[in-house]
C-alpha cells in the first residue's frame, strides 16, 4: 500500500445508478509489476475488522443504526447469496478389500488436502476437514470457486498435479509454501448444500449428479471429481498399477453424514497414515537428523511406532530442522526402547508426518518406512494406529442355530427391515439366534424395554416394555410398583426363544434395566453412556472412554468397554448386588458431576444439548431405577444394521466409530468372543465404592 495511488470516477453502465471508482496503483518504486494482482491474492481480510470476503458476503457482525428502522452500514445479503456454514465431513473407514456390487460408486483416491468450499455472491471460504479457514493458502481455489452460484457447499480434495496431471502431495507442499497457485486444482466429488438446499440426506448417486450440473461448463482448476458404478476390483488394480494411492468406495444410495462410517470405505494400495513425530536421532553429519521418532495416539498417551530415515531432501530436512528445534523438551512422550533412545532428541508431540510403510510388526513397530510430507491439517490428537476392518466376515466353519432349532418360527422372513442395507427380518432372526450364548448371559431374567419396527427401520420405530400376552408364551412378565404406587407388568425373557419371539413381533433392539428380575432393587451394573456433540470426532470419545477407566479404577472399579452401535462407547462396571438402587444412583450422578467439573472442556453432566458444545455428555441417568441400556450384541434399528459390541480396552484405538460390527459381522463376533482380549468381559464382583 506504500506510494503513490490514483482514484478516478468511472463511466457508469448503462442502467446503473450509482457512481464507481476506481484506486489503481500508479508505478514506483513500490509497484510489483511481475504480479499485478499480489495485493488482493494476499491481504485478502478487511482491514478494519478482520473479515474474509465470504463473512463480509455473510452480512454477519454488521452495525446497523437504530434510528426509525434506517439501516446504517452495509445492508444485510439475501440468505441464499451467504456462504453456508462449515458442517463436519463424511469420513471413510479403512478395508482391506473392495466391497463388491453395484450398488457402491467408486472413486480415486486423491492424493491432497481436504477441504470443503463454501460460496457466497461473489466471495468463498476453504474450510479444512478440521474448520479452519484455509482460504488464504489456497487463494487461486477460493478466487475461481468465487464464481460458482452462491450459497453452495462442495466437499473435496485440493491437489497439486504434475506436469503429467497426477496428484503429488510433496507437490502440494512445495507449492503452499511458496504461496504459487499454477499446480493447484480442486477435485469435488460430493455436494452438501445446494444454493442455499441442505441436500445431505439425498442419496450419494443423487448429491453427485446435482453436483455434475453445478459444475458444468466449469473450468480447472475447479474439477468435477467423477466416479465409476461396479467394477470396483478392476478400477483399484488400475489405480495401483498406475502408482495411485487407492480407492474409495461410497455406497450409492447412503445419505451424507458428518462422521465416520461403512458407507464409505477406504482401500489402499500401500500403507499409508499419518504418525507423530515424537523426537530426531542425530546425524553423523553437524546438521541435521539421521531420522525422525514416531508414535500414534494411545488413549491420553502415545506409543512408539519405529523410526524413519528415508524420503527426505537436504532443503526438507534444514525445514523441518527449524519446526522441530522450538520444540525440544527433556521427556519423550512415548515408552522408547533403550537401544533407539541413544543420541536421541525429545519433541513436544505436535508435528505429524505422512508416512508410507510396507506393515506393521508385531510389536506395533512400522517396516520399511519412508518420509511423505508434513500434515497440517491434522491435528496430533486424532493420529491413532489406523487398522484395516475386515469388509467381510471370516468363512464360517459350521453350521450356526436358527429361529427352527428353537421351535420359533418366523413369518415373512424375506421382508427387508433395513432398505437402504437390504437386511431381511430372517436375517435378524437368524443372527439373534446365532448369538444365544453372547447374548442371554446380560439379557436374560432382566426388566427389558425393546424397541420394535415392524414396517421396517424406515417407517415408525417406538418403544415397549409391557406386554398384555399378545407375544407368546416365550416372553415372561414381571410385577413391578413403579414411582406412583402403580404395579405394572414388564417384559423379561429366559432363553433365546423369548428374544425370537420378539423379533417375531417386528422388535430389533434390546434394552435392559440395570438390575435382574429376582433383585430388582438392587443394580449389578453400572452403566456410563459417552454421547458425544454432533461433530465431535470418535477419537475425542476413545480418549474420554480411557480417562473414565482410569478414574474408576482409582475408586476400585473394574470396567468393560462396549461400542453402542452407535456414535459412542459405554463404560460399564459390574456390581455385586449389594447395594440399592438410591446409593448407586447417588454415586453415579455425584462421580459424572465431579468429573465434568474437573474436566470441563471434555465433559458434561447436563443433560441439555445447548451445554454439550465441543464436549461429551457423560450420562449417568441410565444408572437409575427403572432406565435401561442398549444390551451387548443387540442390534440398532440404524442404518447399517450396527451391533453393540464388547471389545477389550487394548483394542479400543482399533476402532473409529461406534458402528464397527454389524449383524452381518457375526462370524466374526463369534470368533472374538472366544479370543483372549475378551476373556471374562464384565465378569467382575465387586461393591459400590464409598466415595
Amino acid at each position: 500500500m506504500k506510494g503513490e495511488w490514483v482514484m478516478f470516477r468511472m463511466k457508469p453502465r448503462r442502467g446503473e445508478k450509482r457512481e464507481s471508482w476506481m484506486l489503481k496503483k500508479v508505478t514506483d518504486d513500490f509497484a510489483n509489476p511481475e504480479n499485478g494482482e499480489e495485493l488482493v491474492d494476499e491481504c485478502v481480510t478487511s482491514v478494519t475488522t478482520g473479515r474474509t470476503m465470504a463473512e463480509i458476503a455473510s452480512g454477519s457482525d454488521v452495525w446497523r443504526s437504530d434510528r426509525g428502522g434506517q439501516k446504517g452500514g452495509r445492508a444485510r445479503k439475501k440468505a441464499d447469496e451467504a456462504p453456508p456454514p462449515f458442517q463436519q465431513p463424511q469420513l471413510a473407514t479403512l478395508v482391506d478389500e473392495v466391497p463388491p456390487g453395484a450398488n457402491w460408486l467408486f472413486e480415486y483416491k486423491y492424493d491432497g488436502y481436504r477441504l470443503l468450499i463454501a460460496t457466497g455472491s461473489g466471495a468463498a471460504t476453504a474450510w479444512t476437514r478440521n474448520g479452519k479457514d484455509w482460504s488464504d493458502k489456497f487463494r487461486a481455489l477460493v478466487k475461481a470457486a468465487a464464481n460458482l452460484p452462491a450459497g453452495c457447499l462442495i466437499d473435496g480434495e485440493a491437489v497439486a498435479l504434475d506436469k503429467e496431471g497426477k496428484p503429488d502431495f510433496q507437490l502440494l507442499q512445495s507449492t503452499l509454501k511458496k504461496s504459487r497457485g499454477e499446480n493447484l486444482a480442486f477435485y469435488a466429488f460430493d455436494l452438501l448444500v445446494d444454493r442455499g438446499e441442505d441436500i445431505t440426506r439425498l442419496p450419494t448417486i443423487e448429491r453427485k449428479d446435482r453436483l455434475k450440473s453445478l459444475l458444468a461448463g466449469v473450468q480447472p482448476p475447479i474439477l468435477f471429481g467423477d466416479h465409476v458404478i461396479g467394477r470396483g476390483e478392476e478400477l483399484f488394480r488400475e489405480i495401483c498399477k498406475a502408482g495411485g494411492e487407492g480407492l474409495i468406495a461410497k455406497a450409492a444410495n447412503a445419505p451424507y453424514r458428518g462422521e465416520r462410517s461403512r458407507n464409505w470405505l477406504k482401500i489402499k494400495c500401500i500403507q499409508r497414515q499419518e504418525f507423530v513425530i515424537i523426537g530426531w536421532s542425530e546425524s553423523d553429519k553437524r546438521r541435521g537428523f539421521r531420522s525422525l521418532l514416531l508414535g500414534t495416539r494411545d488413549g491420553r498417551k502415545f506409543a512408539y511406532a519405529g523410526k524413519v530415515g528415508t524420503g527426505f531432501s537436504g532443503e526438507l530436512i534444514e525445514d523441518l530442522m527449524k519446526r522441530m528445534e522450538p520444540l525440544e523438551t527433556d521427556k519423550a512422550a512415548a515408552e522408547v526402547p533403550r537401544a533407539e533412545r541413544k543420541g536421541a532428541h525429545w519433541l513436544k508431540p505436535t508435528l505429524v508426518a505422512e508416512i508410507n510403510f510396507a506393515e506393521f510388526t508385531s510389536d506395533g513397530i512400522l517396516r520399511h518406512p519412508s518420509f511423505v510430507a508434513l500434515r497440517e491439517d491434522k491435528p496430533a490428537k486424532e493420529v491413532v494406529r489406523e487398522v484395516p476392518q475386515h469388509l467381510k466376515s471370516p468363512p464360517k466353519t459350521k453350521a450356526h442355530k436358527t429361529p427352527e432349532s428353537y421351535g420359533i418360527e418366523i413369518s415373512n422372513p424375506d421382508r427387508v427391515i433395513y432398505p437402504k442395507d437390504g437386511v431381511t427380518k430372517g436375517e435378524l432372526a437368524n443372527y439373534y439366534a446365532a448369538v444365544d450364548k453372547l447374548i442371554m448371559p446380560t439379557v436374560a431374567r432382566r426388566p427389558m424395554t425393546i424397541i420394535r419396527c415392524p414396517q421396517g427401520t424406515a417407517e415408525k420405530c417406538f418403544f415397549q416394555k409391557h406386554d398384555s400376552g399378545t407375544f407368546g408364551e416365550h416372553v415372561k412378565h414381571v410385577p413391578i410398583e413403579e414411582k406412583d404406587g402403580d404395579v405394572e407388568d414388564y417384559l423379561y425373557l429366559d432363553d433365546v426363544r423369548g428374544v425370537l419371539a420378539c423379533v417375531q413381533m417386528g422388535t430389533i433392539e434390546f434394552h435392559g434395566w440395570g438390575s435382574s428380575v429376582p433383585k430388582v432393587d438392587y443394580p449389578d451394573r453400572l452403566v456410563f453412556d459417552l454421547d458425544p456433540d454432533e461433530g465431535l470426532d470418535f477419537a475425542a470419545v476413545r480418549e474420554a472412554a480411557v480417562s473414565l477407566r482410569e478414574l474408576l479404577l482409582q475408586l476400585g472399579l473394574k470396567t468393560f468397554p462396549m461400542l453402542t452401535g452407535g456414535k459412542g462407547v459405554h463404560v460399564i462396571a459390574p456390581l455385586d448386588g449389594s447395594a440399592h438402587w438410591d446409593e448407586v444412583s447417588d454415586f453415579a450422578e455425584r462421580f459424572s458431576r465431579a468429573v465434568a467439573e474437573a474436566d470441563p472442556d471434555r465433559f458434561t453432566a447436563n443433560i441439555r444439548k445447548v451445554q454439550r458444545k465441543g464436549r461429551i455428555f457423560l450420562d449417568w441417568l441410565r444408572n437409575q431405577r427403572g432406565s435401561t441400556a442398549v444390551m451387548p450384541y443387540s442390534a440398532r434399528a440404524r442404518e447399517g444394521a450396527p451391533v453393540a459390541a464388547p471389545i477389550a480396552w487394548e483394542e479400543l484405538d482399533q476402532f473409529s466409530g461406534g458402528n464397527a460390527f454389524s449383524i452381518r459381522d457375526l462370524d466374526l463376533l463369534l470368533e472374538r468372543a472366544k479370543s483372549k482380549p475378551l476373556a471374562g468381559w464384565g465378569k467382575a464382583k465387586q461393591s459400590l465404592p464409598d466415595a
